[in-house]
């Protein structure tokens, strides 16, 4: 990765080239800064390479769902992924295409099981309808607005059957004690939703706003679960 942002070969990288490359990661502004604060020891706005492989390191963890800190360097990650069409893991093979669905088909019977008693209109949830459902796991409001986030994955504030299916499979991690990742894994999207040639575990940048979805009938994702309605379930 590293003459990708030292063309200059000076072994060492700036804030600015550092901040391209690593929005390739899709993990979001907040989580980058917190990043670049932990690997630019000296706040020099400057990474050496130790410091530049530190920051690769904690890219790794976030995207796995670890906590991006130091105490999480030492613990076994795969590499960290990136949205760049010249990046090495182009050369590893297997497209995501192929990866098998991280939900298993007697799982996913159940989830439609479930997606179809919430009557979706065309295919579709709102976020109305899928709010009792998630909030029913008694999970932290926090972690249920990353799953609405994760699983809405064209954005459209709505859930399709295969979208429904990703927010059910990551409440049931989240119950299992296991951490909801900060960007979605390769091996989450549906094949539905998987784009041809796309790097092996990368994902496409998603637009840290809602300004894109406001011509829908959506709902911002704290906005709905930020009511905590008692459920008669």
């Amino acid at each position: 990765f590293l003459p990708q942002v030292d063309s200059a070969n000076a072994g060492r990288v700036l804030a600015s080239d550092a901040a391209v490359f690593l929005k390739k990661s899709g993990l979001t502004d907040l989580v980058l800064g917190k990043i670049w604060d932990l690997a630019d020891t000296d706040g020099k706005g400057i990474l050496n390479k130790q410091e530049f492989f530190v920051a690769l390191r904690l890219v790794a963890c976030a995207q796995n769902g670890l906590d991006v800190s130091l105490s999480s360097l030492n613990l076994p990650v795969p590499p960290p992924r990136f949205t760049d069409t010249s990046s090495p893991l182009l050369l590893s093979g297997t497209a995501s295409n192929d990866l098998p669905w991280a939900v298993k088909l007697e799982d996913k019977v159940k989830y439609d099981a479930i997606f179809d008693s919430l009557n979706p209109v065309n295919g579709l949830l709102s976020g109305d309808k899928v709010k009792p459902v998630l909030l029913n796991s008694k999970l932290p409001v926090d972690i249920l607005g990353r799953v609405w986030e994760l699983s809405d994955i064209d954005r459209d504030g709505m859930l399709d059957r295969d979208e429904f299916a990703v927010a059910m499979f990551l409440v049931y991690c989240a119950l299992e004690k296991e951490p909801v990742p900060m960007s979605l894994p390769a091996a989450l999207v549906p094949p539905s939703k998987r784009k041809p040639l796309s790097v092996p575990g990368a994902m496409p940048l998603i637009p840290s706003s809602t300004s894109t979805k406001e011509s829908h009938q959506s709902l911002p994702p704290a906005g709905i679960l930020a009511a905590k309605t008692p459920l008669t379930q």
